[in-house]
């Protein structure tokens, strides 16, 4: 019992920064902390389409990504004016030459071609913006005088600030355990994903596909059968035509970080404030070391038909479109989550026995997926994080819970039961789990 309670306690103190509530095996409410990757979020806004200012305020309003940290560096919005693509640009992103693109918008919607084709802008804006530098900027804490501090890194990662200083200023930086793990576990893991809102009117891709059965029935079939054909047709076009679509696309890029950038960033550019140093703070201002890497992105869509609204509880069309809206950027980062392994956030278990987790259906769980549980370690060597599969856990299909923006309470309980799931029911082996052990979904 003794060695259990010292192993709990050490598992503890190793989980780190952002906390939530959970329970021990006991039943005590405890505080986990734990180390989660950060983001910065930015809107691409250069369309006009209907209901633009609703689209946009629901979006700007949403709740942040609550199993990342908050990265904000300021830059909220991305607009292209002057922005050029070359063929060589198009190639490095593995994409065609502008004279065979023509080609493509016969095959492929003109609309998506050119949503292929918005990382490209976005790296060129990340360029002349300088927006790495500013997520560099942002986790020391960088001043107006161009001085850093430690300060987030300790905070974030539970490191000991002064000894983090002290290595840089013994320029012994490279050598120190908790600002090597730092840069793997934190700055490594910093992120950003650019979204690109739309709202479209249902009824015109409905007039397309209408067009398009037509076709196909007048090259098959004549006189009553022809009718019928398109009287189908015009059914599904009745049907299919109503409300809108909100579309998001949403790009992921990565903050390029490793051992070598952090040599020349502490040699070259790092000085705190008891050091002042114009021309460093000149060098890191201009320098290009600091770059984004595109990783991927995803695209999702969410109906909105205003004859629902009483099906809906009485929803204005305002309401109903920031509920679509929210809900699309959030199965869109779900979808980001589960195709590129490196987003996929880390979760602590809320409780051992039963298993659960504060995740549900805005993570985009159906009931059965599996996840991995984790437990985290310190290499004794190295001093770095590592994490240790301690077994496997699977995602209940009748107890999950809908933790999706709501518009109000009463949505959340969807008044179809008076007791409210507030987590994630888990299916496993709950003698060899414990509260702060953190959870990976398996693809």
């Amino acid at each position: 019992m003794k060695k259990m309670f010292i192993f709990l306690v050490f598992g503890m103190l190793l989980s780190n920064v952002d906390t939530s509530t959970a329970q021990n095996v006991a039943g005590v409410p405890l505080t986990t902390k734990y180390r989660r990757s950060s983001l910065h979020t930015m809107l691409i806004d250069n369309d006009n389409f209907p209901k633009r200012d609703t689209v946009i305020h629901a979006y700007n309003n949403a709740p942040f990504p609550d199993k990342y940290n908050d990265h904000n560096i300021g830059i909220k919005t991305l607009t292209f004016q002057d922005y050029n693509i070359t063929d060589e640009e198009r190639a490095a992103f593995g994409m065609h030459s502008k004279s065979k693109i023509g080609s493509l918008f016969a095959k492929e919607d003109t609309a998506d071609v050119k949503n292929k084709e918005l990382p490209i802008l976005i790296s060129k804006y990340f360029k002349r913006n300088k927006v790495a530098n500013k997520l560099v900027a942002k986790w020391f804490n960088r001043n107006e005088d161009g001085a850093f501090s430690t300060n987030l890194l300790a905070e974030r990662g539970s490191y000991d600030a002064s000894s983090m200083e002290a290595s840089i200023a013994k320029s012994s930086a490279l050598g120190s355990a908790s600002l090597a793990d730092a840069g793997e576990e934190l700055i490594g893991n910093t992120f950003v994903v650019c979204s690109k809102l739309s709202f479209v009117s249902n009824e015109i891709a409905a007039r397309v596909i209408r067009a398009t059965a037509y076709a196909v029935a007048e090259q098959k079939l004549s006189g009553f059968p022809l009718l019928i054909a398109k009287k189908a047709a015009d059914i599904v076009y009745n049907k299919a035509s109503e409300g809108y679509s909100v579309w998001t696309h949403s790009y992921l890029f990565k903050l390029q970080w490793n051992d070598s950038i952090a040599s020349i960033f502490y040699n070259n550019y790092y000085f705190d404030k008891n050091s002042i140093d114009k021309v460093k703070k000149e060098n890191f201002d201009n320098t290009d070391l600091f770059k984004m890497e595109y990783i991927g992105y995803q695209k999702s869509r969410s109906l909105v038909t205003f004859s629902f609204k009483k099906g809906e509880g009485h929803r204005t069309e305002e309401q109903m479109i920031t509920l679509a809206t929210v809900r699309n950027v959030d199965n869109v980062f779900s979808k980001l989550q589960r195709e590129y392994d490196i987003f996929m956030p880390k979760v602590p278990l809320f409780t051992g026995s039963p298993i659960t987790a504060k995740i549900g259906m805005k993570e985009g769980l159906e009931g059965g997926e599996k996840f991995e549980v984790l437990e985290q370690t310190m290499d004794p060597k190295s001093g770095l994080t590592k994490y240790k599969r301690v077994g496997e856990i699977k995602v209940s299909k009748k107890q999950i819970w809908d933790n999706r923006f709501q518009m109000d309470q009463a949505d959340a309980a969807g008044e179809k039961s008076d007791k409210v799931l507030d987590r994630t029911f888990f299916d496993g082996s709950d003698d060899k789990f414990f509260a702060g052990m953190l959870i990976k979904q398996i693809k």
